[in-house]
């Protein structure tokens, strides 16, 4: 039987991935390796992103390397370890790219923006809701002005939203209509969701900002 999942229950499993990715864990780079990494390369910062999101989608979408995860690091036990593993491949390829923005991983402000980039173009919309454009301008300064009161409410929308998608009877509904990992059919996971994200948080991180 499918354990029930609270919003509290999904921002606990959010912020285990984001540690994850930012620490980093046995066998896997952090975000800041990662990005490291696509950063060497002799190529423009929005190839360097693409880049990292095709390897990134091929990770999400292979059973394997998910399976593999799972095997490694200790699962928040109320979501299966296969969905909670995409979770983690995806907030560590948001991290990143924040990072190749010259974003510092360590600010909540910049946690909060890599949470709305899960929920694809519904966080957006929080983000406008709440008086944060993200458009030709978002700078690292902005990011830091946003009030610790702003960013709780941002991270329970976040949450919110996506206790909704993963339906109100739990993790069983995960396979049929969640952007955050696409349909999950003997344990292969749709990289379409990972892709879509990626290009969110591209746009959000690199391609229409400015750093200060």
């Amino acid at each position: 039987m499918a354990k029930e999942l609270t919003e509290s229950t999904i921002m606990h499993t959010l912020d285990w991935a984001y540690e994850k990715a930012v620490d980093g864990v046995p066998g896997f780079d952090s975000a800041s390796e990662l990005a490291d990494d696509y950063s060497a390369r002799d190529e423009d910062p929005i190839t360097q992103v693409n880049s990292l999101i095709r390897v990134q989608n091929t990770k999400a979408g292979a059973s394997g390397f998910v399976t593999g995860l799972g095997g490694i690091v200790t699962m928040p036990i109320a979501i299966p370890a296969n969905i909670t593993s995409v979770i983690f491949v995806q907030v560590r390829m948001i991290a990143a790219i924040a990072h190749m923005g010259g974003y510092d991983l360590q600010d909540d402000g910049v946690k909060t923006m890599v949470y709305t980039c899960l929920i694809a173009n519904a966080g957006t919309d929080i983000l406008k809701d709440m008086g944060i454009v993200v458009g030709t301008k978002l700078t690292t300064n902005a990011i830091k002005s946003i009030s610790g009161k702003t960013i709780t409410a941002i991270n329970q929308k976040v949450g919110f939203r996506l206790l909704t998608k993963f339906g109100e009877k739990g993790v069983v509904n995960l396979g049929k209509a969640v952007p955050l990992v696409g349909g999950v059919i003997g344990g292969t996971v749709d990289a379409i969701a990972t892709d879509t994200i990626g290009n969110i948080a591209r746009d959000t991180f690199i391609k229409n900002n400015e750093k200060v």
